[in-house]
């Protein structure tokens, strides 16, 4: 599986990872989002995303306030995974904390994600108490200290990346990511500003919710009893209302036709666009339930798209958006 550098880094991943939210099990309101999972089943999950050829998690402080870091942890640790062998991603979660809060939460950090380097860390949001520069700064701090090895954001805007990257390029430290809702369903980052500068900047989208929650995955639109199971938080973030999945259904249709041509899944066909359109730019940290959707996100990665067909995702796309 080709690999791309994560910003101006060293560090290699591949361009689809496993987003891991839903290893919470339930650890706070954040982290009931999801269905709770067994350990043994996030380690079944882990071990399939491995053996399809993905070598990047991305976790948070904020998913199950540690919980998801401990299971990932778990379950690198019983499949044997030698530490530094795979790229792991975290987050601070800023909310009602200053910049301080970031030294002193780093062992908390550190400890649930042993024996496992933070190979990315990253402010989880824009809404500390303290200004960027001042986490930047702090953040940097971290990396000389050898406690993490590099610097991301996430859900920042244009302006708020470039002030990001700036503080840490003052410090001797490299911004190497932002970590934003990308999908075909919400392509805002085009418009805005984001993904120009971070193509400016040489600065590394990470997709979350490259599925929008599953809606580009084409069950609900097969079957739209289904979002009755799905939960509050899931139906907020979501377009899984009837007039919603009305809207969208001429993108789903027309995924369905070209996955069918490629006898592939409409979901793979949809990552496959997201991270082949910006080229290299953009990454995607698709979730997983099941070890069958891991491997389906990893498989996404070996479709070639046509630039026919590119340009027809594109066009529904943006009819719907």
């Amino acid at each position: 599986m080709n690999k791309r550098r994560l910003g101006k880094s060293d560090i290699e991943i591949t361009p689809i990872g496993l987003g891991c939210w839903q290893f919470s099990q339930g650890g706070n309101f954040i982290g009931r989002a999801w269905e709770s999972l067994p350990q043994e089943a996030i380690t079944s999950v882990v071990d399939t995303a491995l053996k399809s050829g993905i070598n990047w998690f991305d976790t948070a402080e904020a998913y199950g306030k540690g919980q998801s870091e401990r299971s990932l942890a778990a379950a690198l640790t019983t499949l044997g995974v030698k530490p530094g062998s795979v790229t792991v991603a975290t987050k601070w979660f800023p909310f009602f904390r200053t910049a301080r809060s970031i030294a002193s939460t780093i062992e908390t950090r550190i400890a649930c994600l042993a024996p496992y380097p933070i190979d990315l860390y990253q402010i989880h949001q824009p809404v500390s108490f303290s200004p960027i520069p001042a986490q930047m700064k702090e953040m940097a701090k971290l990396v000389k200290a050898g406690k993490i090895r590099t610097v991301g954001i996430s859900n920042f805007s244009a302006k708020q990346m470039e002030i990001a990257h700036t503080a840490l390029a003052s410090e001797g430290v490299t911004l190497v990511s932002n970590q934003v809702r990308f999908n075909l369903l919400d392509r805002s980052i085009e418009r805005n500003g984001i993904l120009a500068t971070a193509k400016k900047l040489g600065v590394t989208i990470i997709a979350y919710s490259p599925l929008a929650q599953g809606v580009l995955s084409g069950r609900f639109h097969e079957d739209p009893s289904l979002a009755k199971k799905v939960s509050f938080m899931r139906k907020a973030v979501g377009r899984l209302g009837p007039a919603a999945l009305e809207r969208t259904r001429p993108l789903i249709d027309e995924l369905r036709l070209i996955a069918r041509a490629h006898g592939v899944s409409i979901s793979q066909i949809a990552l496959a666009w997201e991270v082949s359109f910006h080229e290299d730019t953009v990454v995607a940290i698709p979730g997983a339930s099941r070890p069958a959707q891991a491997e389906q996100s990893a498989g996404a990665l070996a479709i070639k798209l046509s630039t026919a067909e590119m340009a027809r995702i594109d066009e529904k796309s943006r009819a719907v958006g």
